[in-house]
């Protein structure tokens, strides 16, 4: 249970005047995303669900957000025309290149693959990776300090936080439209807005949340 915003579920909100049809419209393709990789092979895919579960562990009393898929997904959609960070390739590129390195680097040290490491160690070579204390030829083109600063934590936080699941979590209404924000000032929502669980106040966020639409 969401104890910070108890009985709030965004999408309890896909019906009301609070969306619009664009917006449901880009939630639905969210949800729906594919959880079978369609841009990285099977191999690549695998370290990057072991990654992202490590930069994200997620409670176990609710479905996970996909983070993965969502990367995957934007991989596909981006193709070879999105963007780049010198000296890197590609996004997309650059994505398969730093999991297979990665991958080989856990094999290097630990005669595994990064998949199949404990928390502990790959949480080690996952700061190794983030001090730039990776070395050797398969790191070519994919600098492992730079690829976690400028690629591996703003996608996978990205992906996250782009999930109603999310949303939810956080309190967070979705995108305002067509409705919008009207009370701007600090320490006021506007009604349609998810109430928190201050002390003392449990039980009347808990019945303002199952009412938010």
């Amino acid at each position: 249970m969401n104890e910070r915003f108890p009985g709030y579920d965004v999408l309890n909100k896909r019906a009301g005047l609070s969306w619009n049809h664009a917006t449901r419209a880009a939630v639905d393709a969210r949800l729906a995303v594919s959880r079978e990789p369609r841009f990285f092979d099977a191999p690549g895919f695998a370290v990057l669900e072991r990654l992202c579960a490590r930069i994200i562990p997620q409670p176990t009393d609710r479905p996970p957000v996909p983070v993965a898929a969502l990367i995957d997904a934007k991989m596909l959609r981006a193709g070879e025309i999105g963007t780049r960070v010198e000296p890197m390739p590609w996004d997309g590129e650059a994505w398969r290149r730093a999991l297979a390195a990665l991958d080989q680097e856990a094999r290097n040290r630990h005669g595994a693959g990064f998949a199949d490491l404990n928390d502990r160690a790959a949480d080690a070579l996952l700061h190794a990776m983030q001090d730039g204390a990776c070395d050797g030829p398969h790191w070519e083109r994919v600098p492992p300090k730079l690829f976690f600063a400028k690629r591996l934590l703003p996608d996978i936080v990205e992906a996250y936080y782009s999930h109603p699941t999310a949303w939810s979590e956080i309190g967070f209404g979705g995108p305002a439209s067509p409705r919008g924000y009207v009370r701007m000032e600090a320490d006021r929502k506007d009604p349609w807005e998810a109430a928190e669980a201050k002390p003392g106040q449990e039980a009347r966020a808990l019945r303002h949340n199952r009412h938010v639409a």
